[in-house]
């Protein structure tokens, strides 16, 4: 207390001020709430404590929503790669039909996808700067809960305690972003659900490969692991070590697409491989020989990882029907999380060569867990 020079024993929540206790019969603070300055510091640090949960969250939320719009600027990309792949006698036929000329509808398509990409770059720039403004409030907040008790009641009263409301209330904000960046995205992936639906594929699954203990229905679209070995006769290409089976349909050229219902099924892999893989025990020997997404539960951990080369990709959306597109002129596999439309990964540039088929694997359930099962779905048009 400079008046008295005692030490502050009491806090004026009113006035924000502390003072001794020799002031306290001062009629200034005879109606206002006064605390023990011990107390104010508790209230203001569980005060405090509560704000850097939210921020927390709030730059959580912030970060996904930047990791959203980094994942459409792929998928713009892809979408670009696409349409410069598109064959002459496509273009043409569009041409004819909108009464253009094929190098104005080129030059209008590269246009929008340009603006969008622009539109993606300013978004991915507003969001890093949001999330950068969001870790200093968080490292001022954390600083100012382990301050000493007096020290951090001075610091309030010095600062009236605003607590930099302004960018509190810019966070909020986000939410009117992502529902912005999601109208303006879902033209984008619509656009390209058009072109999946396009080349999508029936699919069914060859009895031939299937692993002794994998059971396939009737229809040759699901698949499961028994509790007993199949009495299935030998067969050269039927997979031996892991609990995989390859679909019937063979491709060496075009684009073909399919999708998979994972359900809720715990660990598993899907993608393609050379025609040649089958009757090897399901074990790659050289570079290029499966493209593959898979997933792992270890745990409560859940990871997703692509070959090749193996590498850890982080999803954090629910899935439950997987897309897999191939392209075999470009050497390019694509994954896509159908339940959320988004894109999950591409690999391209991979060396194909003959023949590859789609294979679905599943993993070999513990003692006292359900078996898990994988279904091929029929194609449908997407909206």
């Amino acid at each position: 207390c400079e008046k008295h020079l005692e030490p502050p024993k009491l806090f004026c929540e009113d006035d924000q001020v502390t003072f001794c206790v020799k002031c306290t019969p001062s009629q200034e603070h005879k109606h206002h709430v006064l605390y023990a300055v011990g107390e104010a510091v508790e209230n203001y640090q569980k005060l405090f404590q509560e704000m850097l949960n939210t921020l927390r969250k709030k730059l959580e939320i912030a970060q996904n929503i930047l990791a959203d719009e980094q994942e459409r600027m792929v998928i713009i990309q892809g979408l670009r790669d696409l349409r410069k792949e598109a064959s002459l006698n496509q273009l043409i036929k569009l041409a004819t039909e909108l009464e253009e000329k094929p190098q104005e509808i080129l030059q209008r398509l590269g246009d929008l996808m340009r603006d969008r990409m622009d539109k993606l770059k300013e978004s991915e720039a507003w969001l890093s700067e949001q999330i950068c403004s969001l870790q200093g409030v968080i490292a001022e907040l954390e600083k100012k809960c382990g301050e000493p008790s007096v020290a951090l009641l001075h610091e309030i009263i010095s600062s009236k305690f605003e607590f930099e409301k302004c960018k509190l209330l810019a966070v909020l904000r986000l939410h009117i972003h992502i529902k912005r960046s999601f109208s303006m995205f879902s033209k984008d992936w619509l656009d390209l659900a058009n072109f999946l639906a396009q080349n999508q594929r029936h699919i069914t699954l060859d009895p031939e490969t299937a692993h002794p203990f994998l059971v396939l229905y009737e229809d040759l679209r699901s698949v499961r692991f028994g509790n007993v070995q199949q009495a299935v006769p030998g067969h050269p290409g039927r997979f031996d070590f892991s609990a995989t089976v390859l679909g019937v349909e063979r491709f060496t050229s075009g684009r073909h697409y399919w999708e998979v219902d994972v359900g809720k099924a715990a660990n598993w892999q899907l993608g393609v491989c050379r025609d040649s893989v089958s009757g090897q025990g399901g074990r790659p020997n050289a570079h290029g020989e499966k493209v593959l997404l898979t997933r792992s539960m270890m745990g409560v951990d859940c990871t997703f990882w692509v070959f090749p080369p193996l590498k850890r990709i982080s999803l954090r959306q629910q899935m439950h029907r997987v897309g897999v597109f191939v392209d075999c002129e470009y050497g390019q596999v694509s994954f896509y999380n159908v339940t959320e439309r988004s894109f999950i990964y591409s690999l391209s540039y991979l060396p194909f060569h003959g023949t590859v088929r789609p294979i679905f694997s599943i993993c070999i359930p513990n003692e006292g867990t359900s078996s898990d099962s994988l279904t091929i779905c029929p194609p449908q048009h997407w909206q």
